[in-house]
């Protein structure tokens, strides 16, 4: 897949990421659709390869030799950390020809930093453990939070109205950034895989986290960069059959 804008001078980018079960599609794994959102916000020129982890092909063993995806050529040079790589990306491709993509607020970063881990651990055990699921749910009425309450730069103090509730699209405001390429791909896993096996829907009264995750599949950056459903459920069959 290649996406183009018009110029004579851009580098030169190929992503590599995990495969699908065919072998060729979009596989599951929430860095490597990180990575992917962030060259596709970033606007540049970019290849993406799909690597299948079962035969890996010979010249890619001698490209990346103990390398799994995420990883990345820029300009014939390899970069296998998937947070350097995003590092990079960020003083890289910078303005004024690139936009920076990160937040304005460390919050946006920060809030969803367990969600993940919760899930993790809750989808491992019963989906009766409440233990596991309360955790989970406690991540998600954080984000919520965070999410319906309005950001620093939503408060106009010349105003006589006062703003309670945010309206904003994504974490940091009404554009993507890193800290949404960082959440939505785990968000995503989230939704799908814990239906599946848990029969957990994230709840309805968590407002904020819905009008987030639904402005999200509107856009193309993160809606053509998921897996298939199918993907994420194979990923977690074995992990959902092996609880105790």
């Amino acid at each position: 897949m290649a996406l183009r804008q018009n110029s004579d001078k851009e580098p030169s980018i190929e992503l590599f990421i995990k495969a699908g079960h065919d072998g060729e599609n979009v596989g599951n794994c929430p860095f490597c659709q990180r990575l992917f959102m962030v060259l596709w916000l970033k606007g540049v020129k970019f290849t993406v390869t799909t690597v299948d982890m079962r035969k890996k092909p010979a010249e890619l063993k001698d490209l990346a030799p103990g390398t799994n995806p995420p990883f990345l050529l820029y300009n014939g040079t390899l970069k296998t950390d998937f947070i350097k790589i995003e590092e990079f990306l960020e003083q890289t491709l910078a303005p004024p020809r690139y936009p920076h993509l990160s937040p304005l607020n460390k919050e946006s970063f920060d809030v969803g930093a367990d969600i993940f881990a919760k899930f993790s651990a809750f989808i491992k055990n019963s989906p009766n453990n409440a233990y596991h699921e309360k955790n989970l749910l406690r991540e998600f009425h954080r984000l919520d939070k965070y999410l319906v309450s309005p950001l620093p730069e939503e408060i106009d103090h010349n105003s006589s109205e006062d703003v309670t509730v945010s309206k904003r699209k994504f974490l940091d405001g009404d554009r993507l950034t890193l800290a949404d390429c960082n959440l939505l791909p785990k968000l995503h896993v989230i939704r799908i895989a814990a239906k599946k096996y848990c029969d957990f829907d994230i709840p309805a009264q968590f407002t904020g986290v819905w009008r987030y995750l639904n402005n999200a599949y509107e856009r193309d950056e993160f809606k053509q960069t998921c897996p298939a459903d199918i993907e994420i459920e194979k990923a977690y069959f074995s992990v959902a059959n092996q609880r105790k």
